[in-house]
């Protein structure tokens, strides 16, 4: 049976939605994932439950062990991996409480290892394809989900990964929508690429809270605010995660 790795964002990190749920402490080469994985079923499948951040959202973005994190879900058994996250919104079209597919990325993390392959011997060079890095299979059944519970949703987007901890600059965000973003986020570019290089399919689900601080007719963004419109729709998330895994055979 196909065990499923949840990598759970902002507003996401500690849902009650797995049965039978246990915490195991685990470890890799890479050190410590960023909190005890959490294993139990959803519609009968198995999941094991990942917080991005920690349970108590206590690791800042650039500090998150994304190899550990990555490496504890594949030792785990897992064979693909759904991620959620907050995002800001690029573009008009994406609202507050709206959904997006993700289906393509820009890296512009600077501090964070990205990658599993710190020395290329004794095999030689290995340089992972990422021209489609959002797993199409998964993705599929994340859009027929939203279908089939009438959440509103954008079926395409391209996410663009920052540093963080501090949000964009104006100048930042109109050169991100100018390169072609549609969302931004903090964690997205690392995460999705360690999959790809472990072996996961991996896909992810977007929740947009913000406009970032492009729009000059909007305050910039805050915290705060993040958290308030993630909290207030993450019953949309939990239900796309249970209705994508109860399709997954």
């Amino acid at each position: 049976m196909t065990k499923i790795g949840i990598i759970g964002g902002s507003g996401l990190d500690n849902p009650d939605i797995l049965h039978d749920g246990r915490d195991v402490e685990v470890t890799t080469k890479y050190g410590a994932p960023s909190a005890p994985l959490k294993t139990g079923t959803i519609e009968g499948r198995e999941v094991v439950l990942l917080a991005r951040h920690g349970r108590e959202h206590t690791i800042p973005p650039t500090h998150v062990n994304y190899r550990a994190n990555i490496m504890a879900l594949k030792d785990a058994g897992c064979d693909c991996v759904i991620a959620t996250t907050a995002c800001g919104s690029l573009r008009e079209e994406i609202d507050r409480g709206h959904l997006v597919i993700l289906d393509q990325f820009i890296d512009f993390t600077r501090l964070r290892p990205v990658s599993f392959h710190d020395e290329f011997a004794p095999h030689g060079a290995v340089h992972t394809a990422m021209a489609d890095p959002f797993d199409a299979a998964l993705r599929a059944r994340m859009i027929s989900a939203c279908q089939s519970l009438k959440i509103v949703h954008h079926t395409a987007g391209t996410v663009v990964t920052i540093e963080g901890s501090r949000f964009s600059t104006r100048a930042e965000s109109n050169m991100f929508r100018a390169w072609g973003a549609d969302v931004i986020n903090m964690s997205v570019a690392p995460e999705c690429i360690l999959a790809n290089e472990a072996g996961l399919p991996y896909a992810a689900v977007a929740m947009s809270t913000d406009y970032d601080c492009w729009k000059t007719d909007e305050a910039p963004v805050t915290w705060d605010e993040i958290l308030e419109v993630f909290k207030g729709n993450v019953e949309k998330v939990t239900s796309l995660l249970a209705e994508t895994i109860r399709t997954i055979d």
